[in-house]
């Protein structure tokens, strides 16, 4: 076991114990990855912000619950992609305009290139957005996405080899 990898259980092990220290440390290692993939999820930098503050609580009054330490990181998304989901549903509800120029730009600062990308990725539905920012972002399997979003295998590959086809056929034909 290496030291990083020794410290990183003994922050879970202090955070389970309730540490708020040791629990900043093992958020540290995730709030990039968390962020993109709400924001590459929802409308606005807002929106990302709210639902990754969201599962940061959860998870800390639930930490706990955490069988594997070495699943922080992937215990950590699923929690998120649940936030994510109740922010969906909620935008289905509101009847306001979507200023997409927010999530644009946003994106376009997370180092995704151009406005295209952005455009295309931003027209694709919410399950093919979810994993395709889990697959390309989070640098997950089709079997690991699977497991955070409940879902088969076959479905999430599925979903991901539709979304690469859309994007695909939306950036050839602009």
């Amino acid at each position: 076991m290496s030291a990083s990898s020794a410290g990183f259980s003994e922050n879970v092990k202090r955070a389970k114990k309730g540490d708020a220290d040791a629990f900043a440390k093992l958020y540290a290692t995730v709030y990039k990855d968390l962020y993109r993939i709400a924001l590459c999820n929802l409308r606005n930098e807002h929106d990302a912000a709210d639902a990754v503050s969201e599962a940061v609580l959860d998870a800390f009054a639930s930490i706990k619950k955490l069988k594997d330490e070495k699943a922080f990181k992937s215990w950590m998304i699923k929690i998120l992609t649940a936030k994510i989901k109740i922010k969906q549903k909620g935008y289905y509800t509101d009847n306001s305009t979507v200023d997409i120029s927010d999530v644009e730009q946003e994106i376009t600062d997370n180092s995704f290139d151009g406005l295209e990308i952005t455009e295309a990725f931003n027209r694709l539905d919410e399950s093919e957005r979810l994993v395709l920012s889990l697959s390309i972002v989070g640098g997950y399997s089709s079997d690991e996405i699977a497991k955070l979003c409940d879902t088969k295998a076959a479905t999430v590959r599925s979903k991901l080899s539709r979304a690469r086809l859309k994007l695909k056929d939306r950036l050839s034909s602009e």
